[in-house]
């Protein structure tokens, strides 16, 4: 069984990925060539905002954000400390300081009622985190932002596609990011991302930092970076891009079969917090592209022993916050987060992709309920 099978999609688009190819190397523009107009036109059609700016990687479009917004040594941008380390790796690079803020433990993402504690006239930008495929409360964070005058950065890495409101990720904010990782709802075959925005001016800088900061060639107007989406990936992504909605509503039919499955063993969910194992809760209002089907366990080794012995993968996102990162912790305050950190100890992320047959899915859950129970 495979974590994310990515070799049934390929089948399933193999003729429009290999045509799309063909043409690349049939033109021969690997950099910034008209896949890469064309991707970020449709891009930005799917999320519903005037601007896409294509770039190398999710990190690297999280970075152009905090540059493009000016942030440097000495800021403080707010953040989730429940994340991949980018999130405030990307903030830290710039001299500027991580302050976390626990999660919701129901959602896991940044619980907003802790955010205003942590405003200084030091704090520059909020920087949530769509995690496991499911927005963040931007309402709430953006009116909070708004009093402050500051500007929200979604990290959209792994929800591009859900809703919020009837608003599509990335849609949600000042700046939105996103990453076309391999093993991400859309995903490319090597690293990719994007950042999206209504906010002329960000854009122009966004394109300009994408590109060593130029303004027109060899005249660089600021400092910037080589994040450039490459045209091959461009080319692979349109082709994802054109099953993509299908595949959405594929992934929440593969969630939805977990559920009924925990729900028949007599799990509940995060939200609820009856008896382990607690499956993923989706706000009301809000809709998910279930980048991870995650759950918690209260004995997790032993369940990712006894899957294995089945030959059924997991992974942990992520077994220690970011906070408790050597590299990270050593720069930022002292931080007390509970429910962050007891997330950490017991999450354990299931398979998950669009063509996962439902008896699998029964067979993983009797597998990880049977452990469990002991």
């Amino acid at each position: 069984m495979d974590f994310i099978d990515l070799k049934t999609q390929y089948r399933r688009i193999q003729d429009d990925v290999d045509r799309r190819i063909r043409r690349v190397l049939e033109h021969g523009q690997y950099i910034l060539g008209p896949e890469v107009v064309e991707l970020e036109e449709r891009l930005a059609d799917f999320v519903g905002v005037k601007h896409c700016i294509g770039m190398s990687s999710g990190t690297d479009a999280l970075l152009a954000a905090l540059m493009a917004l000016d942030i440097g040594a000495g800021d403080e941008v707010i953040t989730t400390p429940f994340s991949f380390i980018a999130t405030a790796e990307t903030i830290a690079l710039l001299g500027a300081t991580p302050v976390f803020v626990d999660i919701d433990p129901a959602t896991y993402n940044i619980d907003p009622a802790g955010i205003e504690a942590v405003i200084t006239e030091r704090t520059r930008a909020i920087l949530p985190v769509s995690l496991y495929g499911q927005c963040a409360d931007l309402t709430a964070i953006n009116a909070i932002a708004a009093r402050h005058g500051l500007p929200v950065i979604e990290d959209a890495a792994q929800s591009f596609g859900a809703t919020h409101h009837g608003k599509r990720s990335c849609g949600l904010s000042t700046i939105g990011c996103t990453s076309f990782f391999p093993s991400k709802p859309l995903g490319g075959y090597g690293d990719g991302g994007a950042c999206f925005t209504d906010d002329d001016d960000l854009a122009e800088r966004l394109r300009q930092i994408r590109n060593h900061g130029q303004d027109r060639r060899y005249h660089h107007a600021r400092l910037g970076l080589n994040a450039r989406l490459d045209t091959l990936q461009a080319a692979v992504l349109l082709a994802k891009l054109a099953i993509y909605p299908d595949e959405i509503e594929q992934r929440q039919r593969v969630a939805a079969n977990y559920d009924a499955a925990f729900r028949a063993h007599g799990a509940s969910d995060t939200h609820e917090r009856g008896p382990m194992p607690w499956t993923p809760w989706i706000t009301p209002g809000n809709t998910s592209v279930y980048a991870q089907y995650t759950i918690q366990v209260p004995n997790r080794q032993p369940v990712i022993d006894a899957l294995a012995e089945h030959g059924i993968p997991t992974a942990v996102h992520y077994p220690a916050t970011m906070a408790r990162q050597p590299a990270i912790s050593a720069q930022t305050p002292a931080h007390t987060l509970p429910n962050a950190d007891a997330a950490a100890g017991r999450v354990v992320s299931l398979p998950m992709h669009p063509y996962l047959a439902a008896e699998e899915a029964e067979r993983i859950v009797a597998a990880v309920v049977r452990t469990v129970a002991g």
